[in-house]
């Protein structure tokens, strides 16, 4: 894998008060990977924020764990069959949020890293919903990233 990616990231909310919300983004960013562990930096940005998010996504075959700083702050980690707490810090305050992942897989060839999370979505140490969140990692001088792959199924 080279330096430079693409990522393309998808997530799903089902529940009580979700109507199956489904957000996707494609974004540039670097890779890397020391000692076993996988580095993605990329930067977002929110609309009708000013400034940026930087996120560094750190992984291997058992954890992923996501630091964002910027217009918001977190720092997640997602286990499989681990409960984690953290707070989110938004320009609106701040929440406490808990993520348990129930399903966790990484698959890596050389030209594509898949990473799929299925997790239940704590808020305020109430269930907000179940969810799921799809990276795809790409070379961007790769043939093998498509805009119209089928990112949730």
């Amino acid at each position: 894998m080279t330096k430079d990616v693409l990522i393309s990231i998808s997530g799903i909310q089902f529940g009580p008060d979700v109507d199956g919300d489904k957000v996707e983004v494609i974004t540039g960013g670097s890779y890397y990977k020391r000692k076993d562990k996988h580095y993605l930096l990329y930067e977002e940005i929110t609309e009708g924020m000013e400034g940026v998010t930087k996120n560094i996504v750190k992984f291997d075959d058992k954890a992923l764990q996501l630091t964002k700083s910027g217009v918001t702050n977190v720092n997640m980690l997602f286990e499989e069959n681990k409960r984690n707490i953290t707070n989110y810090i938004t320009p609106f305050g701040s929440i406490t949020i808990g993520v348990d992942a129930h399903d966790f897989e990484v698959t890596e060839t050389e030209e594509l890293i898949k990473i799929r999370i299925g997790y239940a979505l704590d808020v305020n140490y109430k269930h907000l919903a179940n969810c799921e969140i799809r990276m795809d990692v790409t070379a961007k001088n790769e043939n093998a990233f498509s805009l119209d792959q089928q990112i949730i199924e």
